[in-house]
Parts: C-alpha cells; structure tokens; sequence
C-alpha cells in the first residue's frame, strides 16, 4: 500500500468523541479549501458508523453549504432519523467554526434479492494501456500559470491512479468538444474487505472528475488553469451493486446542460467486467472569472 493511500485511509478513520459525534482532521486540494470529495466520504463515514451490522449504503444526496477550512477540523454530527427492518436512514451535518458546512442524507439497506437488469457498459480502452497522471500531466506543462500546479494536482490525486481515456480538459483549453469524458481509477494499494470503506473511497474519487465534461463542452481548462472558478454546490449517489475501489473502475461522464451559472454532471461508475456499480449526478457553481 502506498504512503498517500495510508494518508488517506487516516484521513477517514474518524476519532468518535460522542455517540454520535466524530470529528475528522482536514487538508488542503487543488486550490485552497478541502476537497468536496473528502467531506463527503467523511461524512459517509460517520453515518455508516452508526448503523446495524449488514446495512450496507445504497443511496447518498448532500449539498455543499461552505467552503471548507483546511486548517480545522470537521465535527460531522449524525441524527439517526430511522432504523427499520430493511432501510436505515442517517442524516449528517459537518460543522466548521461553529458553522455547517455540508449536509449529507444517507440511506442504508440489507441485502434482499429482487429482479436484476442493467445497461450496458459503454466501450472504454484497457487502463493498463493509458498512461498514469504522472506520465500524462508533465506533457501539458505549457498550460500552467503556476510552476507548482502539477506537482499540487499530482499530490492531492496520489492515493488514486486515475487515468484518462482522451485528453482531460486542461490538454485542450480553447477547444470545445463532446461534453462526455472517461476515467479509469483505483486506489494504489489493496483495501481491507469493508463495504463502507469501499463505497467512502469511490465517493471520494467522484468528486474529483465530474464537472470535466460541463468544462469540455465550453473550450474550458478548469480550475488548475484559472479560467473558471467554482465549486461543487450537490452531490447525489446510488449504489446498484458491490464493487471494490482497489480493482478498476471505469467513470464515465456526462454533462446534459450548463445555464445560470451552475453545470450539471452526471455519470456511472463500472467494474471492469462490467457491472453497473454507482450511479452519481452533481451539479456545480461554474464562472468565468471577472476582469480586473
């Protein structure tokens, strides 16, 4: 397992202070608040914690109220809404300066057998074949203001080998395409066989790629170039069938519309045989920055 992977899985192992009440430490992303990703897992995290033995998530719906403080940690509070026979059903806030941050529903099932049908998985290249972000980002060098941009992007994704099946949005800023891009990922290292972790690592990594494709249907680099500014304002996930965030997985996205200001993105996440594991949809705050 690689250092960053133990980072992270740090990271989501909350200290418990009461029954109900954890608290998470925090870090910096990209640019200089915490990663939505990471609150969402944390958050996820606390709620699983609190539920019976072999309730597994199924469903997860949040919003993005604050943006968060790297250099304080988080207080996710669990209000246990309901423990039925079947579903079990938790509500998070996560607390900053005395302030929510972010708010998390989430809804927990046993297993029950029922019918089955999926779609079919989209066609995608082997990720054995694409290279690794660290053979990819140095190519685009020339599109970064800022020297220590790669190596900050680099850093906050160094848990994760995630792997882009066409050129990330950045590669081709000024250039308008499809809004649909791919990634392949997982996590660099093998996991213990925990459903909550899986999920609280797949919930994680959703945040880092989703809004790719509103910038790709705009010519726009992102966040990493400076040529947008936003962030993740919901954030809604489904969990169809058990997968593992050490084995590939492929995130395939979408984004159907972008106006006043908010993009939306949407996407399912497959395992490498084809499996329809995670159904997610965000949408997010997307500007372009104001003249001086």
């Amino acid at each position: 397992m690689s250092e960053a992977l133990d980072s992270l899985l740090d990271l989501l192992d909350l200290e418990r202070i009461e029954r109900d009440i954890f608290r998470g430490a925090s870090r910096s992303a990209v640019v200089p608040r915490v990663f939505g990703g990471q609150v969402a897992a944390q958050a996820l995290v606390a709620a699983g914690r609190t539920v019976p033995d072999g309730c597994q998530a199924h469903s997860l719906h949040s919003y993005f109220l604050r943006m968060g403080d790297p250099g304080a940690p988080i207080v996710y509070s669990v209000d246990r809404i309901r423990d039925g026979r079947s579903f079990t059903t938790r509500r998070v806030v996560a607390v900053q300066h005395g302030q929510p941050i972010f708010h998390l529903s989430a809804s927990f099932q046993t297993y029950e057998e029922g019918m089955e049908h999926q779609v079919a998985m989209p066609d995608a290249p082997d990720p054995e074949t694409l290279p690794t972000a660290a053979e990819m980002m140095p190519r685009y060098a020339d599109r970064f203001t800022d020297p220590g941009m790669i190596d900050r992007v680099l850093e906050a994704r160094a848990a994760v080998d995630l792997r882009y099946v066409e050129a990330p949005p950045f590669a081709t800023a000024g250039q308008p395409r499809q809004p649909r891009s791919q990634v392949w990922f997982r996590t660099r290292g093998k996991l213990a066989d925990d459903a909550l972790l899986h999920v609280c690592l797949a919930t994680y990594v959703s945040d880092m790629t989703l809004l790719d494709s509103v910038l790709l249907a705009h010519g726009r680099g992102g966040w990493a170039v400076g040529d947008v500014v936003g962030a993740s304002l919901d954030h809604a996930m489904w969990f169809h069938r058990p997968f593992r965030a050490d084995e590939w997985l492929l995130y395939d996205q979408e984004s159907p519309t972008s106006s006043g200001g908010r993009g939306l993105g949407q996407a399912r996440i497959w395992t490498e045989d084809g499996r329809l594991a995670i159904t997610v949809i965000q949408e997010g705050l997307i500007r372009t920055p104001r003249e001086r």
